[in-house]
């Protein structure tokens, strides 16, 4: 039995979240993923919840810390207070000091639980956007189920399927032509995928789906070879994913924007 025809354990699935999994193994997690869609929802939730944290947590431990919790201030302060007061009115300011660097460790990481959500809402959406895009944008064949000479059906059809009304924006003026898009499934919801070509043959797709929320803020991550630009507005969840730089993609999802949410005087602002 090869490598590759060994089942897949849970081990292995918390590998792939964690990013320690073999190489070699790879591929067969990414086929067992595809084909139990309930295991793989919450592995990519767990994906998801990983890079938030690192997002989160990469520039508080960053940040430098601050003068008044520097060794040399603290032992100043306590210096003072064994000369101004007792034992126990001592004790007491160490307790405060320690309780001033608690908060300072925790500022920036405690958020409301409707917030956490949100953040789990937008890398899952990011997930499923590069794993969708993945799959279809290789096709030739059969990229899509309605081509763009239906957009207007196309549009109807899955705006009537995720109950919101959706757009196809138009990204001619950066090169690229609506190609078609199809119907997919989004845990027990269904997620539209709208795909664009560009004359080099290069493919991007916007992936949507209803959620709830209404952070603005885009959020970038790369994986499997691709880039991804997530933001949530007016309950739907949007991905823009594609094998571009950085600048190049938030441009794009930039104009997608604007064209789906004109009102907003200015883009929202990006997060590394």
């Amino acid at each position: 039995m090869t490598g590759e025809d060994n089942p897949v354990g849970q081990d292995e699935l918390l590998a792939y979240v964690d990013e320690r999994l073999p190489e070699a193994r790879l591929p067969a997690v990414l086929r067992h993923l595809e084909a139990n869609p309930a295991v793989k929802e919450p592995v990519l939730t767990d994906k998801a919840m990983r890079d938030w944290l690192r997002q989160r947590l990469g520039p508080i431990e960053e940040q430098p810390i601050p003068d008044r919790l520097r060794i040399d201030r603290l032992l100043a302060r306590r210096h003072d207070a064994r000369r101004r007061r007792n034992f126990a009115a001592a004790a007491s300011f160490a307790l405060l000091l320690a309780g001033g660097a608690s908060g300072w460790f925790a500022r920036g990481i405690i958020q409301t639980v409707a917030e956490q959500r949100q953040q789990i809402a937008v890398g899952a959406t990011a997930a499923d956007a590069i794993s969708a895009h993945r799959v279809y944008t290789v096709e030739t064949a059969h990229p899509v189920e309605v081509g763009a000479a239906q957009e207007q059906h196309l549009v109807q059809w899955l705006s009537r399927r995720l109950k919101h009304k959706l757009l196809a924006p138009n990204l001619s003026r950066e090169g690229y032509v609506l190609v078609g898009g199809r119907l997919l499934p989004a845990s027990s919801e269904a997620a539209a995928q709208f795909m664009y070509e560009n004359g080099s043959g290069t493919r991007l797709t916007l992936y949507v789906r209803a959620t709830a929320g209404d952070d603005t803020r885009f959020r970038y991550v790369t994986a499997q070879g691709v880039a991804a630009f997530s933001w949530v507005d007016q309950g739907l969840g949007f991905a823009l994913v594609g094998p571009l730089d950085r600048e190049h993609l938030l441009s794009l999802a930039d104009s997608i924007y604007q064209q789906l949410d004109p009102e907003h005087r200015t883009p929202p602002n990006a997060v590394l």
